[in-house]
């Protein structure tokens, strides 16, 4: 069986964003060698996410905009976990919502995916250096 590790860095000039980053996980991919197995691509910062759905501009504002409802980044004061400094106490739990990690079946060399399906990286305490890790095992 083989084994492939590698870890893509993003750095998001805004707080929240979402990059497609499906043609880097199948470089990855083809650089494994991997023809039939699986691609774990997870989030490596609690406040980041990995998640697989449509690569379509309405649905990412949406995205935005539903979390903004579910956890809005202001009052800052209405997270206990900001008292302590931080100001992301929101972004741990669009984290939470959106999940950490995406499992992908390779077969025949290829991402087996369903129709419209494309992996994305989701920012939501950006301006700084974070990283994604790719790991495909399999013959």
């Amino acid at each position: 069986m083989k084994s492939y590790r590698k870890e893509l860095w993003f750095d998001i000039p805004s707080r929240v964003g979402f990059i497609n980053i499906t043609n880097q996980v199948r470089e990855c991919l083809q650089e494994s060698g991997v023809r039939e197995g699986f691609i774990l691509v997870n989030a490596m910062h609690i406040t980041a996410s990995v998640f697989i759905n449509d690569d379509e501009k309405g649905l990412h504002q949406d995205y935005r905009r539903w979390l903004e409802e579910l956890a809005p980044h202001e009052p800052l004061s209405l997270y206990l976990h900001n008292s302590t400094g931080e100001d992301n106490g929101d972004a741990h739990l669009k984290r939470q919502v959106m999940g950490r990690e995406v499992v992908v079946a390779v077969t025949e060399g290829r991402l087996d995916f369903g129709p419209w399906e494309q992996i994305f990286y989701g920012e939501f305490d950006g301006r700084r250096r974070k990283r994604v890790l790719v790991k495909i095992i399999g013959e």
